[in-house]
């Protein structure tokens, strides 16, 4: 039976104190462990989140295992969406898995069960687990969060699948390529001539153009400038990891999601019509620390923000500075600096690859190569 929620006029809304916060931390590993115990990711991961996003530091050793019931009773005055957040902790730790447990899926899906909380992403991390990764790969296209999306700000919708084909499809359509080809135009400082210029010094192709990024997943360019994340592999798991936590829609993490069973995991072979696996990113040093500044920045938002859905052009010719304290997006912690966290206008913010794809474009149009201090 799931612990109820507490009467929507009276939930406990202030931060957790020390106590609770060993209560939770106890719960999420205890959740999100395989018989054996926490992997040293999973650990570094759980205690990076823990201190970030509390300002706590838990021993991990000291909590002895907690179960569904008895973790639910002790958040019986949180809201829908606090418990939310503690579900997605535990299936993050059960990503980062090298190898899904089914036993630790269900253990998962029995503390969601207890706190009230069901999420699409808990059935798909169950059915990696029980070995249907190509399933679960055709399926994460499709999930609900992209298709509850308001896109009518970016992109003309004519049938219920156009959600689908914007997120997986390129689209060929020169009016659209000029548009993103105007941005050069605005004025250094504004969002819409740095998204121009990361787009330029990595030689992506503006969308609209053939070998172009699908319109819906171009949405999240603008979030590596706005948000100041670069564009390594890396830092796509920051990106991903900081617009999930900025909405209030649970069914978010499942771009996390997909971030991490792209990057680290390497079980979906590709998604949202551009990206390809790539295993091991979330091993890398400083990643814990980085995911977890990620998490802090995106909870620290003015309100719920849905990134993808909104209408940037109508925002590209404003400062940059200005919107990022509209929206709220604070610096970077010196945690997430010192761990490796760049943006896309710093050395370190692009890869190889992409430099060397921004001079070959470059040379192909007839200009001198800028990296905008990428380089």
């Amino acid at each position: 039976m799931p612990t109820p929620l507490p009467d929507p006029d009276a939930p406990l809304m202030g931060p957790p104190d020390r106590d609770e916060v060993a209560h939770i931390t106890r719960g999420l590993k205890t959740a999100m462990q395989p018989d054996d115990g926490l992997t040293e990711l999973q650990a570094e991961v759980l205690a990076a989140i823990t201190a970030s996003m509390t300002g706590y530091t838990i021993d991990l050793d000291e909590l002895d295992p907690i179960g569904p019931v008895a973790f639910a009773a002790g958040l019986a005055g949180r809201d829908h969406r606090f418990r939310s957040e503690m579900v997605h902790l535990m299936d993050l730790g059960h990503m980062l898995l090298t190898t899904p447990d089914v036993a630790v899926a269900d253990r998962v899906i029995s503390f969601a069960t207890e706190l009230g909380i069901a999420t699409d992403s808990l059935q798909k991390a169950r059915a990696l687990a029980a070995g249907s990764a190509q399933l679960v790969a055709a399926d994460v296209d499709r999930g609900s969060y992209i298709t509850q999306l308001d896109l009518r700000a970016f992109t003309p919708l004519r049938t219920e699948d156009d959600h689908v084909r914007a997120w997986t499809a390129t689209t060929v359509a020169p009016e659209l390529a000029d548009r993103w080809r105007a941005l050069g135009r605005l004025d250094e400082g504004t969002l819409g001539r740095a998204v121009h210029d990361f787009y330029e010094a990595r030689g992506f192709r503006f969308p609209g153009e053939p070998g172009s990024v699908p319109p819906l997943l171009a949405q999240h360019d603008w979030v590596h400038v706005l948000a100041d994340y670069g564009s390594r592999l890396e830092a796509e798991i920051e990106v991903f990891a900081f617009m999930a936590r900025a909405s209030d829609n649970p069914e978010a993490f499942a771009l996390l999601g997909m971030a991490i069973t792209l990057f680290h995991t390497g079980l979906l072979p590709e998604a949202a019509g551009f990206f390809e696996s790539d295993k091991g990113n979330m091993a890398k040093d400083g990643m814990p620390e980085r995911l977890a500044d990620a998490f802090r920045r995106g909870a620290l938002g003015h309100g719920s923000i849905d990134y993808l859905a909104l209408d940037y052009f109508a925002l590209a010719h404003r400062p940059l500075d200005e919107l990022r304290r509209e929206f709220g997006i604070t610096p970077k912690s010196e945690t997430a600096l010192a761990a490796g966290s760049r943006g896309p206008f710093e050395p370190g913010g692009i890869s190889d690859s992409q430099l060397d794809a921004g001079r070959h474009l470059a040379e192909a149009e007839g200009r001198p190569y800028e990296a905008y201090g990428a380089a």
